[in-house]
């Protein structure tokens, strides 16, 4: 950005990509131990990890599990080594998301009271997949360690879902 459009454009960018860092790595910080509590309360996952704090109403188990891995996760490697680990697994899923729309709106046609209204769908939701998809082909093409690596980590999920669905 600096041979772009000089040093306030570098600083600028940089601290954009600073606050939707910290924007994305906050939702995951209140999200995910909501999902490790609803696993936990289904069974598939340690029961434990459900325990809800009388006083403050939150699941603290799942918070600091979330937090414990956050750290490791920190500890293992560079910023844009782990940034290529998530990409090109969470892109996916970004694009399946948006895919979801085609299938609700075959179900269900948009009447104004479904709550999926989409500005321009389909041509905007296609529009999406098809730059969620480049962004995972290009996150392929230039790590492809990291990329793999981070798909691993999450086929590990597979196992272990079949582990505790079995146990449940």
């Amino acid at each position: 950005m600096q041979i772009a459009i000089g040093s306030r454009g570098a600083t600028f960018t940089a601290v954009a990509i600073a606050i939707s860092t910290l924007g994305f790595l906050s939702q995951g910080m209140l999200t995910a131990p909501r999902a490790y509590f609803a696993m936990a309360e289904d069974g598939l996952f340690f029961r434990s990890v459900a325990y809800v704090s009388p006083r403050t109403q939150v699941p603290v188990v799942a918070i600091a599990l979330q937090g414990a891995f956050a750290i490791v996760i920190a500890l293992s490697g560079k910023y844009e080594q782990i940034l290529n680990y998530v990409i090109s697994s969470d892109f996916i899923f970004f694009a399946l998301t948006a895919a979801a729309l085609f299938v609700f709106r075959r179900r269900r046609p948009a009447d104004g009271q479904s709550g999926y209204l989409v500005p321009g769908h389909p041509w905007t939701t296609g529009l999406f997949i098809a730059a969620c998809a480049l962004i995972v082909i290009g996150t392929v093409y230039s790590h492809p360690k990291e990329s793999l690596i981070g798909w691993l980590i999450l086929a590990s999920g597979f196992p272990a879902y079949l582990f505790w669905r079995r146990k449940a």
